[in-house]
């Protein structure tokens, strides 16, 4: 086992390529310690240089609400009149903290994702 720190694309490549060769090693062998290892070093590494963004509080109730197969009428409760779920999803109408809390116990969406600004 030689793992050495992934610094640049070359390095990040090399990582992706031997995970690929021992991706079915058990754990607590030394092929499934090097395979934990260089999960952690390629995690971090993506992390640092592939950063994913929360998305936009609008955008993620859109998409729960269609998981959910849910409608406008639906989250009424949560937000209040019709016409206020429309506002919000309009972006004409800014979450408040109550509904940020409805929302996210509602839709199961992070408060995180809810609070920030759009």
């Amino acid at each position: 086992m030689n793992i050495t720190p992934i610094r640049n694309e070359q390095d990040y490549q090399n990582a992706l390529e031997r995970i690929d060769v021992i991706f079915d090693a058990k754990k607590g062998t030394e092929k499934g310690d090097e395979l934990e290892i260089l999960s952690i070093l390629i995690d971090q590494y993506e992390n640092v240089n592939f950063p994913i963004d929360m998305p936009d509080p609008v955008e993620a109730i859109k998409f729960r609400m269609e998981q959910m197969g849910m409608k406008q009428k639906d989250l009424a409760a949560a937000v209040g009149f019709t016409s206020r779920v429309s506002e919000v999803l309009n972006k004409k109408r800014k979450l408040t903290l109550q509904m940020i809390r409805k929302l996210s116990s509602t839709l199961n969406i992070p408060t995180e994702v809810l609070i920030q600004d759009y």
